[in-house]
């Protein structure tokens, strides 16, 4: 019985072994879940000056919010809508004006327009406010530089 069983060649499986796989696919699971959050941080940067491109205007009038900055170091907020003169008004009641001017034109264009000494911080908020109110787009307003 012993030579048959030296002599008998052993079948060849069907099946192939995913163990090997299962252990690479743990091992590179593990490694982007500890690089993932390394890729997440920022990076100094120095960013290029450029000129922007005029945004042709649609026929109704833009609503602009104006943020400027006074002597004190204080903001004072302007809103310009509906072909009026520009008036001031407080950051709280921007999101109930802007939300007003939208039911009535859903297709204003919303801008702002600060001075160049305004807190990034402040016109992000600004920003974040308007999109929170459903303005689907917000431009920032520049001065094309002089030469």
């Amino acid at each position: 019985m012993s030579r048959q069983r030296k002599g008998r060649r052993r079948k060849p499986m069907g099946e192939i072994n995913v163990v090997p796989y299962i252990d690479v696919t743990l091992v590179l699971l593990i490694i982007f879940m500890i690089t993932t959050p390394l890729l997440q941080t920022g990076v100094k940067v120095d960013l290029p000056e450029a000129e922007s491109a005029v945004v042709e205007p649609k026929n109704d009038p833009p609503l602009i919010l104006s943020i400027k900055k006074e002597a004190d170091d204080s903001y004072k907020y302007y809103i310009t809508c509906c072909e009026k003169d520009q008036e001031p008004i407080e950051p709280e009641e921007v999101d109930v004006k802007v939300s007003a001017v939208l039911a009535e034109k859903p297709e204003t264009q919303v801008l702002i327009e600060a001075d160049k000494d305004v807190d990034y911080g402040t016109v992000v908020t600004m920003m974040a406010g308007l999109k929170n109110t459903g303005v689907p787009n917000v431009g920032l307003l520049t001065r094309p530089e002089e030469n």
